[in-house]
């Protein structure tokens, strides 16, 4: 059995339901989650133990909420990501472990540069933008029938957010795409870095997101992936 070190909670989501979700998906390829609502203890507990985790999980948002219209979530859920701690996130990876990240976690920890250069793409709070909830169309690119988390995966029909114009690193590769404001927004991709595996899901806003059928058959396939169960 896996070990996966899940990073959970913060406002305007169903957090709990949603890792919930998560973690009982990823349990069917006998992964087996710890859930840590503090992102502190969580990176203390992978810096202590890092042979322990085979997966980390980022299905969160927590960061520093300078807005004025976030100004009633400041006491309970600003976090400010250390460069100590952004770097035991990194050596997780670069050591072989993998990491994913779901939904919110593209806005999380100020897109401190460690996390952008993990991830691949953050979220801009000068221009990223997502529509309300509400009914999309999820495509696969022409790369997905080659890889392992989306060969054979056709469009698909769901109701979620879809996070758009997010600043993104150079040679991103997208598997699945989505619509929002005129242009096809990276949704699902990877990355290679070091000796580990990242894979990047913005689907997912509540339950019904994460449980929709072809969502569910992606965080199974991605889990397979990221502990190279795949080859």
């Amino acid at each position: 059995m896996s070990t996966n070190l899940v990073i959970s909670g913060g406002p305007l989501h169903d957090f709990a339901a949603t890792t919930a979700a998560i973690v009982d998906a990823l349990a069917e390829e006998d992964v087996r989650s710890t859930v840590f609502e503090d992102p502190r203890a969580a990176i203390a507990e992978l810096a202590a133990g890092a042979d322990a985790w085979d997966l980390v999980t980022v299905n969160a948002l927590r960061w520093t909420p300078t807005a004025e219209r976030h100004r009633h979530l400041r006491e309970r859920w600003s976090f400010a990501l250390g460069d100590d701690e952004a770097d035991v996130l990194r050596r997780h990876v670069l050591d072989g472990g993998g990491l994913l990240a779901c939904h919110a976690a593209a806005l999380c920890f100020d897109g401190h540069r460690t996390w952008a250069d993990l991830l691949g793409a953050t979220w801009d709070w000068d221009r990223s933008s997502h529509p309300p909830l509400g009914p999309v169309t999820v495509s696969p690119t022409p790369e997905a029938g080659e890889h392992a988390i989306t060969a054979g995966l056709g469009a698909f029909a769901t109701v979620d957010e879809v996070y758009g114009f997010l600043r993104e690193e150079p040679g991103l590769v997208p598997l699945l795409t989505s619509p929002h404001g005129g242009v096809d927004h990276p949704v699902l991709w990877t990355r290679s870095v070091g000796r580990g595996r990242v894979v990047v899901d913005l689907l997912g806003h509540d339950v019904a997101a994460v449980a929709r059928t072809p969502h569910l058959e992606v965080l199974r396939r991605s889990a397979r992936w990221l502990l190279r169960r795949d080859s």
